[in-house]
């Protein structure tokens, strides 16, 4: 399938050939003009060095190869020497019928298919979630959906934090609370009980309160960093304890992620690769990757072209501790034994930028990945109205899962001030509630470049008007409605024959689909997936008011627009999907 963009710039591009110059010149795309032309290609002003002629007179030698192409209705020149191009309708409705005939609704797939692992989310057991932890989640849940359309093998692994001195804290604070426990007896040779001796409540209480009580008591601390030491040394009964915090953790995680909509196809945390680190530490010492630095252990990574210092990664401190470098270094070396993909993508905020040149650069070092196949998908942060990190009314950090009740309290009475879902049983308006309070957290967030800062305004992201996920949910429903009219009274799509240019305008924005999907690709970038989505649905508003569909008197017509409908919802839904949003059949 060739998109029309494609078709034009190969005709173009044959154009500039004949003239002696290079074919890459007649790179078209949609104008930013539409009034003058829906497509333009700017190659001649590339091409007027090259030629030693005015920019002009080039797009006139172009002009004349044109003539007479039956894909082109008109062909003009504007200002110094830019193309504008009409296609004939008949390209329009080829291209129409394309993409209604296509389940991928005329996007590809990529030529050479990759396993790609996405690391995101990355919650620590024991803590709730925070509003920092929603870009993690819903950027590379979004990538996860894009990268798995458009061909790839995706793994997606959480990566839980599940390791130092925090369980060391939460070990020694559950001690002084319940002493009698089995776990703190060293010479327990019994089986541990399989219930949780804690819930994800005691576990939100204990880590604050062992945190704060570490902070004014050293022998506190001090007890704390002993336990972390024989945790890891694998003292029996502290890894038992360590199973059930992350089991724990792990099913109140499911309940916020559920609840987002998000997934992941691996739960592994730290924990998971402490084994390996002894080993990874022994070679890169044995081939020379680490050396010794004032009684650490460190590989040096700065390059001779870096434009600002970049320390040493600490592969083993002073105090003979292994610290997260090392533990992101045996994580890859787990995924190349276990998964080995092609590519890594870590989804992982802006200030955590050097840690990751560290950690690539030590692994390109080591041979543990090859050169430009580990990559930090770097994001900003959500503030509050006064610019600053979002934060509680207390100035605490701002809970996840409150963050998400909030949006579904305040998509219910949306729905109700807007006269929406009324008619629907309390189970059904609650469902419907859920997936616009999704529509408003994510696409407020993914609608940005992935590392620009945004202001959280809750009451404007769930409004049905305006570039709003639950104005594009709205849209969606809106032509379910039409669908489901029309098979009520029997109609039928049928072929699309595109004659008004509110059609033609809605099957360019169709016909862009498979290049928003590239860019969010090679960017990695939903915020096109976003651009799309919005555009295509404007598009057909402008459509559905300038062309009746159910009222259209002449059959063919009539059939021809119910059939752009159905491409236009397919396209919706399916753009939708890639950002993690679900469109209610009813509203």
């Amino acid at each position: 399938m060739t998109s029309i963009v494609e078709q034009l710039t190969a005709r173009v591009g044959a154009a500039f050939s004949a003239i002696g110059l290079p074919e890459e010149l007649g790179q078209c795309l949609e104008s930013d003009r539409p009034d003058l032309a829906p497509y333009q290609c700017n190659g001649a002003m590339a091409a007027a060095k090259l030629a030693k002629k005015a920019p002009r007179a080039v797009a006139e030698e172009v002009l004349a190869q044109l003539a007479g192409d039956p894909l082109l209705e008109t062909v003009e020149i504007a200002g110094p020497g830019f193309l504008n191009f009409t296609p004939v309708a008949s390209v329009y409705s080829g291209r129409a019928n394309e993409i209604a005939a296509d389940d991928r609704s005329g996007a590809v797939a990529v030529a050479e298919p990759r396993t790609v692992m996405i690391d995101f989310g990355g919650p620590n057991v024991a803590k709730p979630m925070h509003v920092g932890h929603l870009r993690s989640s819903v950027i590379g849940d979004s990538l996860q959906r894009l990268f798995r359309f458009r061909g790839d093998t995706v793994i997606s692994d959480i990566h839980l934090g599940d390791w130092g001195y925090q369980m060391g804290l939460l070990v020694t604070e559950l001690q002084s609370e319940q002493p009698d426990l089995p776990y703190f007896d060293a010479d327990f040779q019994g089986e541990y009980p399989t219930e949780p001796p804690v819930t994800i409540e005691d576990l939100s209480r204990l880590y604050p309160q062992a945190a704060a009580a570490a902070k004014e008591d050293e022998e506190r601390a001090a007890k704390a960093r002993k336990a972390t030491a024989e945790l890891q040394a694998g003292r029996r009964g502290y890894r038992a304890l360590l199973a059930h915090f992350i089991a724990v953790s792990i099913e109140a995680l499911k309940q916020d992620f559920n609840a987002l909509g998000v997934h992941f196809d691996l739960w592994k945390g730290e924990s998971d690769v402490n084994d390996l680190i002894p080993g990874l530490v022994e070679d890169f010492k044995a081939r020379k990757v680490a050396e010794p630095s004032e009684g650490a252990w460190v590989v040096r990574v700065a390059r001779e072209d870096d434009k600002k210092e970049l320390a040493p990664l600490i592969l083993v401190s002073s105090q003979g501790s292994a610290l997260y470098g090392t533990t992101d270094l045996a994580t890859i070396l787990n995924r190349r034994q276990n998964q080995d993909p092609d590519l890594i993508l870590y989804v992982v905020d802006l200030g955590q930028s050097d840690h990751f040149e560290q950690v690539f650069r030590a692994a390109y070092k080591a041979g543990l990945a090859e050169e430009d196949t580990l990559e930090h998908i770097k994001f900003g942060t959500v503030n509050g109205p006064d610019g600053k990190r979002l934060r509680t009314r207390a100035g605490g950090t701002f809970r996840l899962a409150d963050l998400i009740g909030e949006a579904f309290e305040r998509a219910k009475s949306r729905l109700h001030e807007a006269g929406l879902g009324e008619e629907l049983p309390a189970g059904e308006f609650d469902a419907v509630a859920r997936m616009v309070a999704n529509a408003a957290i994510k696409f407020a967030d993914l609608q940005n470049f992935r590392t620009t800062n945004y202001i959280f305004e809750l009451d404007r992201f769930v409004s049905f008007e305006g570039k709003t996920g639950p104005y594009l949910l709205y849209q969606a429903v809106r032509v379910k409605s039409i669908m489901r009219k029309a098979d009520a009274e029997g109609l039928k799509p049928g072929e699309i024959i595109v004659g008004e240019a509110a059609e033609a305008a809605l099957v360019r924005k169709l016909d862009g689909f498979d290049a928003a999907l590239k860019r969010a690709y090679e960017q990695r970038a939903p915020n096109h997936v976003c651009e799309h989505v919005y555009s295509l649905a404007q598009a057909f508003s402008s459509f559905y008011a300038a062309c009746p569909i159910l009222p259209e008197k002449d059959a063919a017509i009539r059939a021809s627009r119910l059939a752009l409908a159905q491409a236009t919802l397919r396209q919706l839904e399916l753009g939708l999907s890639l950002i993690g949003l679900d469109a209610p059949e009813k509203m």
